[in-house]
């Protein structure tokens, strides 16, 4: 059940959403148990964000909430895909992207929770 929300300073057509679907859908997998069949996304684009103090430069905030628990050698493989995803989809150079991961024990679905 993970869930992938980002906030870029680009603007995103929709070529470019599909991209990230897409590449982000293949990238899950890198999580044990995860998979494009139960992953959720979201984009926005066009945000005014300011990083470092300044807003010259695209930059983005990808949020990765997860069920289950946490692992840090995957989480840091999927930070490197990620960072190489949205470099080549939207020209966000690597040092100008964060990524923040959370987990959960509670994901509620169907009326009910896991």
């Amino acid at each position: 059940m993970p869930y992938i929300h980002a906030k870029v300073s680009t603007s995103l057509g929709e070529r470019e959403e599909k991209t990230l679907k897409t590449e982000l859908g293949k990238a899950i997998r890198i999580i044990p148990g995860k998979s494009e069949q139960w992953l959720m996304t979201a984009f926005e684009g066009d945000q005014h964000m300011y990083f470092r103090g300044d807003n010259a430069r695209p930059c983005a905030f990808v949020e990765v909430l997860l069920y289950g628990g946490e692992n840090a050698a995957a989480f840091d493989k999927m930070t490197g895909e990620i960072t190489r995803i949205f470099s080549e989809t939207l020209g966000i150079e690597p040092d100008h992207i964060y990524v923040a991961y959370q987990t959960t024990g509670n994901w509620g679905w169907n009326g009910g929770n896991f």
